[in-house]
Formats: C-alpha cells, sequence, structure tokens
C-alpha cells in the first residue's frame, strides 16, 4: 500500500503533470531536468539535471539533494512557519512534515513539489497502561473563555497562511463579539495576561520571581498554542455566535434573573412601607 504522495510542480510536461505520484514504502522517486535519469522530469533550466530523490519510508520520507550547489528548503505549509533546509549533496534528510513542500530555488524561480505523508502508525492500545496517569503538559478548558481568546489570535495562521500578522486586541474582540457580546479590550488582554501564566510563559503575580518582561506576549502564546496543537482547526467554531437555542436558554435564565431581582426589590419596598406605617 502507498504512504506517501507526490504532487509535481505546476512546469512538469510529461503525461503525468497535474496528477499525484505514490509511493509504497521503499520506492524511490527520483526527479530533474533530464529525462532519461528521472522518474520525475521538471523541464526548467535551472534545475540539476540530477536534482534530489524521494523515498518512502512507511508513515515518513527521506530527502537527498543531488545538487551540487542549491539548498533546498521543505516548509510546513499547515505550521507557523516551520521548516527544514537540506544542503547540497546531502543524502537521507528524514523529514518530519505530513504536509511537505520541497522549495526548488531555480534561476530565479522557485518551484515547490508537495510531498503528503498520510499514512499514521499508533501504537497498540495506547493509554491502557497500569500506574499512574501522566499530567497533561498544558491543561485548557475549551468551554472557557480564554480559550476563545486563544483561537482568535490563532485563527489566521489556521486559515492557511503561517506567517499572517496577528489580530490586535480591538480585532480580537470584534471577533468574540458573535459568541460574546460583552468582550471589552480589558476583559480580552486580561484573558492573554492570564493565558500566558497558566501556559508557562511567565510566573504567576503569586511568586516572588515575576521575571522578565514579556515582549511578543501575543506572538509566543499563538506559537506555543500551534507547534504543540493546543488550538486546531477544528477548534474555531468556538468563535461562532450561539446557536438559537443556545440563545433563547441564555436569554430566558437572564430574564428570570431579572424577575427574581424584581420580586425581591418589590418585597424589600413592600417591608420598608409596611415599618414606616407602623
Amino acid at each position: 500500500m502507498y504512504s506517501i504522495i507526490v504532487v509535481p510542480p505546476p512546469t512538469t510536461e510529461d503525461e503525468r503533470a497535474g496528477t499525484q505520484l505514490r509511493l509504497a514504502p521503499g520506492d524511490r522517486l527520483a526527479f530533474g531536468r533530464s529525462a532519461p535519469d528521472n522518474d520525475l522530469v521538471i523541464p526548467h533550466d535551472g534545475v540539476s539535471r540530477r536534482a534530489g530523490v524521494i523515498t518512502a519510508h512507511g508513515a515518513f520520507w527521506i530527502l537527498s539533494n543531488l545538487s551540487a550547489r542549491h539548498t533546498y528548503v521543505v516548509e510546513n505549509p499547515e505550521g507557523a512557519g516551520e521548516h527544514m533546509k537540506v544542503g547540497p549533496g546531502r543524502l537521507d534528510a528524514p523529514v518530519p512534515f505530513e504536509f511537505s513542500r520541497i522549495v526548488l530555488p531555480a534561476a530565479g524561480d522557485l518551484l515547490p513539489v508537495e510531498v503528503w505523508a498520510p499514512r499514521h502508525d499508533y501504537l497498540a492500545g495506547a493509554g491502557g497502561a497500569d500506574g499512574q496517569t501522566t499530567a497533561p503538559a498544558f491543561s485548557v478548558d475549551r468551554a472557557k473563555r480564554y480559550f476563545a481568546v486563544l483561537a482568535a489570535l490563532c485563527e489566521p495562521r489556521l486559515r492557511g497562511d503561517p506567517h499572517a500578522p496577528l489580530p490586535t486586541v480591538d480585532q480580537v474582540v470584534e471577533r468574540l463579539r458573535p459568541a460574546w457580546p460583552a468582550a471589552s479590550r480589558t476583559s480580552v488582554q486580561w484573558n492573554i495576561d492570564y493565558l500566558a501564566v497558566k501556559l508557562r510563559l511567565k510566573p504567576g503575580p503569586d511568586t516572588a520571581d515575576t521575571g522578565p518582561r514579556l515582549n511578543g506576549k501575543k506572538e509566543s502564546l499563538v506559537s506555543l498554542a500551534l507547534r504543540f496543537d493546543l488550538v486546531r482547526e477544528d477548534d474555531l467554531p468556538v468563535l461562532a455566535a450561539q446557536p438559537p437555542q443556545a440563545a433563547q436558554a441564555a436569554q430566558a435564565a437572564q430574564a428570570a434573573q431579572a424577575a427574581q431581582a424584581a420580586q425581591a426589590a418589590q418585597a424589600s419596598q413592600a417591608t420598608r412601607s409596611a415599618r414606616s406605617v407602623r
């Protein structure tokens, strides 16, 4: 069964242009400018005749750079700017990304070759061992306001642009308004400060050493959250408005509380009136 999928660059002119090439474990795919020496021909004058080799290894793959002068960059399109460099002549460099983009520098152009590793292997019965439960590395409650703030900060980069600028506090407030009408600059900033302490980016206020001032607090939070999958794309619905049933229930609860408060005020007023008559 195949484990690696290679998507050729748009400059490919052979009969497989625009298709997906599937590699089973152990298969090798040589690519370059010259047809006789390669399985994938990339007809560009800036690509070496024998440019490189992709080899499938189970759930991952390795890259050999056969170029004598060019460094290849392998990007993680879904990450927060993660990438690795494979220098000229480097053989069998393991690539850790599930979705990858090999960027080939070619006489002023940057040619992308996408490589996907969709196969996931897991330990059978993971988590079933006896003994004490391992404490979680980061404890977050996805139902809390602070998680919605963190999701709003991460949203631009989760939508597909790993280098997108982070939203300002005012933009976060506007983004949270559908689900959190009372959101304000003060409340959002408080949650950002709370997250910095909760995720151990800075000491808590009850410690003697408050640590150095944390510059780029939002950037540090987003980088940590994306690196360890604390926020994923399927978490973004927390930013949406409440469904009608939930909104109606919340409004009914608020109305009930207001009615109880009004009844209590009336009872208190009646008691005071009765005492004044006496």
